[in-house]
């Protein structure tokens, strides 16, 4: 997957299209992703120990990671990711970074 925790997505698809947020957790296996204030539903709790109250609680749910876009940290507009080589001095060997495809900067 391109997108990682911490990212600054936006959404592109769905009920939370054109809201922006911070990922807070990756799923690779079913190839989703949780953003900061986005796609809010409500749990009902019940009351325990630590919530005596209990009540009805707002949490992020997933979103499929094709209806998100990173946003160029440059220039604040969402862009697709590439790949860039990059050779260690030290070892010779290649690594791969991520870049901006729409201004080519670097992602890290």
């Amino acid at each position: 997957m391109k997108i990682k925790k911490g990212d600054l997505v936006v959404v592109i698809a769905g009920n939370g299209r054109g809201k922006t947020g911070k990922v807070l957790r990756v799923f690779p296996k079913t190839q989703r992703v949780i953003i900061e204030g986005v796609n809010l539903v409500h749990r009902h709790r019940k009351p325990t120990q630590t919530n005596p109250q209990g009540g009805i609680s707002e949490q992020e749910a997933p979103v499929h990671v094709s209806n998100v876009m990173l946003l160029d940290p440059k220039t604040s507009a969402r862009t697709r990711i590439g790949k860039a080589p990059i050779i260690d001095e030290h070892t010779g060997k290649t690594r791969y970074v991520r870049k901006s495809v729409a201004t080519g900067e670097t992602l890290e």
